[in-house]
C-alpha cells in the first residue's frame, strides 16, 4: 500500500523534502535528473536528519559529517557513515508522489 507524501511540484531538482509516513521520517529526493527517489530520512552516523543536507548527482550528503548516501541503494558511499539507509518504492499518480514499502 502507497501512501500520497506531496505533488511532483513540490519538489525541484537536487532538494530534498522530509515527509513522515507512519511514523518513519523520510527523505524525498529529486536528483539532477529529475528521477524521484525515497531514503530513510535519519543519518545512520548521527540522528541528523538527511533532507536537510545536500543532493549531489545520485547522492544525498548529511549536512553534519559529510556522509554521501547513494539514493537508488541508500549505501553510503562516505565516512562516517558506514550503515545504509533504507530505501522506499516511489510512484508518482497523477502529478503526486506516493511512497511504498520499504524496498531494502
Amino acid at each position: 500500500m502507497s501512501t500520497k507524501v506531496c505533488a511532483l511540484s513540490d519538489l525541484s531538482v537536487s532538494t530534498a523534502k522530509k515527509v513522515v509516513v507512519d511514523g518513519t521520517p523520510i527523505a524525498v529526493v529529486m536528483d539532477s535528473a529529475g528521477d524521484v527517489h525515497a531514503l530513510g530520512d535519519t543519518c545512520t552516523h548521527g540522528d541528523i536528519s538527511l533532507s536537510e543536507g545536500f543532493v549531489e548527482d545520485d547522492t544525498l550528503e548529511c549536512w553534519a559529517h559529510g556522509s554521501k548516501f547513494e539514493l537508488t541503494s541508500g549505501k553510503p558511499l562516505t565516512l562516517p557513515a558506514y550503515e545504509p539507509v533504507p530505501v522506499f518504492a516511489v510512484e508518482i499518480i497523477d502529478g503526486d508522489i506516493y511512497i511504498g514499502e520499504k524496498i531494502s
